[in-house]
């Protein structure tokens, strides 16, 4: 009758489901110095998750406007000045703004046609990969989190069961009741490592592909751009 009755608070102190919170308490600190530092990198990669999102919808939108008033304008000149505030600070503004300065200074003087057109194409070119380089980056932190997060999350694991081996030996008892608890966090200390990486990997990849496509169109409007110049170079 002892043995039920005690058998039976055992099973009433006992959890019925897994405590995130009490599994982090109940941490070794290494391991918990492993959860906290993937909690604050997980808490990272989605702030970059929704402020990327936002900034890239809002770029493409912009920039769509910006070229379908661009290609109807008359006078480029006068278009561009009259870019201002948040449309001069759109890619396709800078690339138009490089272009224009470097025709200015191309068609002084002597025209060296040739010559034009490469200046004219290696001043947007560089606009277009500064703009680009800028745009992604904050991604290498996605893709150094899903990397690396599961291997700290790995090594909250090792050390968790490492310490669960020294609390056998302690206790000079073998039991599951003895492990579990470590066992427990160090598996914990690995499921927080690929929460933390499969949205950063995701993302990386989506984000990537995104930026990838807006490089292609700022780049296609340049070559446009550069069509356009070149034709009017012909006529000088």
């Amino acid at each position: 009758m002892t043995l039920l009755v005690m058998g039976a608070a055992g099973l009433d102190g006992a959890p019925d489901h897994l405590d995130p919170v009490r599994l982090f308490m109940d941490a070794d600190p290494v391991v918990k110095g492993v959860l906290g530092a993937l909690a604050l990198a997980s808490l990272w990669v989605w702030t970059i998750i929704i402020t990327f999102s936002a900034r890239i919808l809002g770029i493409a939108r912009k920039t769509e406007a910006y070229e379908a008033e661009f290609w109807k304008a008359r006078d480029l000149e006068a278009f561009q000045k009259g870019a201002q505030g948040q449309k001069a600070d759109l890619p396709a503004a800078k690339v138009v703004a490089a272009a224009l300065s470097e025709w200015r200074r191309s068609v002084t003087g002597k025209v060296d046609r040739e010559a034009a057109r490469g200046r004219l194409a290696s001043a947007m070119d560089s606009v277009v990969a500064a703009e680009t380089e800028d745009l992604a980056d904050r991604l290498n932190f996605l893709a150094t989190v899903g990397s690396v997060a599961p291997f700290v999350g790995l090594f909250g694991t090792v050390w968790g069961i490492m310490n669960s081996f020294f609390q056998i030996g302690q206790q000079q008892n073998s039991s599951l009741a003895v492990v579990a608890p470590g066992i427990s966090e160090a598996l914990f200390a690995t499921a927080v490592g690929l929460f933390a990486a499969i949205p950063a990997v995701i993302a990386y990849n989506r984000f990537s592909h995104k930026v990838n496509g807006f490089e292609s169109r700022l780049q296609r409007f340049a070559d446009r751009f550069h069509g356009s110049l070149s034709r009017e170079l012909d006529q000088l």
